[in-house]
């Protein structure tokens, strides 16, 4: 399943790279489709190898690979967020006077 959600994710911000000029300069979705598309390169390696070792099931239904599958995509909006605050692309955090 999280090959599934992580593919399908991929393919949704690569959408919104190709047409948005927006997202790909001010809030630097290249960086999250470049995690979401290794992200699925590295989960369908992991499948092809445990099916080509062990058999069984290529694509599993289970609560547990849901559950991961939602960690999975968490874990890397929130790389993406962290990215942000440390490019800082429309210079927001720069403007700010601390006390």
């Amino acid at each position: 399943m999280w090959l599934v959600v992580t593919t399908l994710a991929a393919i949704v911000v690569t959408a919104i790279w190709y047409t948005n000029d927006k997202a790909r300069e001010t809030y630097k979705i290249g960086f999250l489709n470049l995690i979401l598309w290794g992200t699925a390169i590295m989960v369908f390696v992991d499948h092809v190898m445990g099916y080509v070792a062990e058999g069984g099931e290529f694509i599993e239904i289970t609560p547990e690979a849901i559950l991961l599958s939602v960690i999975l995509l968490i874990s890397a909006l929130i790389i993406w967020e962290i990215f942000l605050f440390i490019k800082d692309p429309k210079g927001l955090l720069k403007t700010l006077k601390w006390r």
